[in-house]
């Protein structure tokens, strides 16, 4: 009988890399598109979301993630799950991936694949703007990326910018929101915000943005005018457009059009920066075809260790 691999988070994390997971990730989208579909379940105020995705030539995944807020009061996590990973020619169960491990990479990696594309080479000052989880990972992935960036966090709540700068050493704690994206070459916002932070009014030429947070149909980080002064590009068409309030809203009012997204990753020729002095904007929207990718990567980096 063949034993099934259980990947757990430290264990998985240990044989990674982000620079090799943007160029699997960049790989994934040169297969067919693929097919995707979520569910939900509810029992009020506990959820199962369930995201799968099919990539012909890659295989299938199922992402379920349970979201029980009481969690909290008894010291658990409130977001739990697994990735079942499966054959792409037998349908066979291949691996089960830790959800953490998953949803980290992926989200953080499709940012950093953005970047290699999108930012300036020689960007040197990176400001990240939220200083929840995700804020670690991104501080993690871009210093793969540009090892000798200068990181600065801003945070609503200054007492977990201030955790994140004990827990991160290099990072320097931004006061004014506004003066720190003027002064960054890169911007790197994970927030859950429904209500726009950065103003476009604030951006300067050649600056990168990328925005995370948002991803309900009432969420936003940036405003109209950020989108009008830069171009913008997405990881897919498919899970952000009629689905993210980043785009949606803007589109929904007029104050911005669909076809003004240059590209997504499955169109990697104009996916790219064409001079120092553009304004890029990326909208981060991790759909289940990146969970498959990045778990299919994971497997990989796995099963490589142990032989």
């Amino acid at each position: 009988m063949t034993t099934i691999p259980i990947i757990p988070f430290s264990e998985g994390e240990a044989v990674l890399d982000w620079i090799g997971l943007t160029d699997a990730l960049a790989a994934g989208h040169l297969l067919p598109k693929a097919e995707i579909a979520d569910t939900f379940l509810y029992r009020d105020p506990d959820t199962l979301l369930n995201r799968a995705a099919w990539i012909d030539g890659l295989g299938l995944a199922v992402k379920s993630a349970t979201i029980f807020p009481g969690n909290t009061a008894q010291g658990l996590s409130s977001v739990n799950g697994g990735v079942t990973l499966y054959c792409d020619k037998t349908g066979t169960l291949e691996a089960i991936v830790d959800f953490h491990l998953v949803t980290k990479w992926k989200t953080a990696g499709d940012s950093l694949l953005a970047a290699r594309r999108l930012a300036r080479a020689d960007s040197r000052t990176i400001l990240i703007v939220g200083a929840g989880t995700q804020a670690r990972a991104l501080h993690s992935a871009y210093s793969a990326l540009f090892p000798h960036a200068q990181f600065t966090v801003w945070n609503r709540t200054a007492q977990n910018a201030e955790q994140l700068a004990r827990d991160i050493p290099d990072i320097a704690i931004a006061e004014d929101l506004e003066t720190a994206v003027r002064a960054a070459d890169i911007v790197t916002a994970a927030t859950m915000t429904t209500t726009p932070l950065i103003r476009g009014a604030w951006l300067q030429p050649g600056q990168h943005i990328d925005l995370i947070g948002a991803y309900r149909p009432d969420m936003r980080e940036v405003d109209d005018d950020a989108l009008q002064r830069a171009r913008v590009f997405v990881d897919s068409l498919d899970t952000t457009v009629d689905h993210i309030g980043e785009l949606k809203i803007p589109i929904v009012a007029g104050a911005f059009s669909a076809d003004q997204i240059v590209a997504d990753y499955y169109a990697p020729g104009p996916f790219k920066r064409q001079s120092d002095d553009e304004i890029t904007l990326f909208k981060n929207g991790g759909g289940a075809h990146l969970d498959l990718m990045t778990s299919r990567f994971i497997l990989e980096r796995w099963q490589a260790q142990a032989a």
